[in-house]
C-alpha cells in the first residue's frame, strides 16, 4: 500500500482527480452530518462495492455523484479495483484485507476532512433555553 502523503501528492498531479469536487447537494449533505456518520457510510460502500475479490460491475460500481463519499472515492482513486491497483498498489483478484480496508477508509477520511467534514458531538444534556 502506498504512503498517504505520497499518494495525495500523486493525486494532485491528476487532472481527473483534481476535478472531483463536491456539488451543492453533496456539500450540504457533508455539512449536515458528522464525520463518523460519513465514515460509517464509507465503510458500508467500500465493504459492499469494493472489498470483494471481483466486485459486481467493477469499474462502474461507484456513482459519480449522489453522496460525498462517492465523489471522494473518485478523487482518491478508491472507486474500483483497477484504480486501487494502479494508485494504491492493492492487487486485484482477491478480497481486501482488513489492513487494506482501513487504508482505503483512511484515504477517504483525509479527503473528506480536507473538504470540511468534522466530528460533531451533541451535548449530553441540551440547554432547554436554546
Amino acid at each position: 500500500m502506498r504512503n498517504l502523503d505520497d499518494l495525495f501528492a500523486a493525486l494532485a498531479e491528476s487532472d481527473f482527480r483534481r476535478r472531483q469536487i463536491l456539488g451543492k447537494k453533496d456539500r450540504s449533505y457533508l455539512e449536515g452530518r458528522s464525520l463518523s456518520t460519513l465514515m460509517s457510510h464509507a465503510r458500508r460502500f467500500v465493504v459492499e462495492r469494493l472489498a470483494p475479490a471481483k466486485p459486481e460491475r467493477d469499474g462502474k460500481q461507484t456513482p459519480m455523484r449522489g453522496h460525498p463519499v462517492f465523489v471522494a472515492q473518485h478523487a482518491t482513486a478508491t472507486c474500483c479495483r483497477g484504480c486501487l491497483a494502479k494508485w494504491h498498489r492493492i492487487p486485484k483478484g482477491r478480497p481486501l484485507s482488513e489492513a487494506e480496508l482501513e487504508h482505503v477508509l483512511s484515504v477517504l477520511r483525509r479527503w473528506l476532512v480536507a473538504q470540511g467534514a468534522e466530528e460533531r458531538s451533541l451535548p449530553l444534556f441540551p440547554d432547554p433555553e436554546s
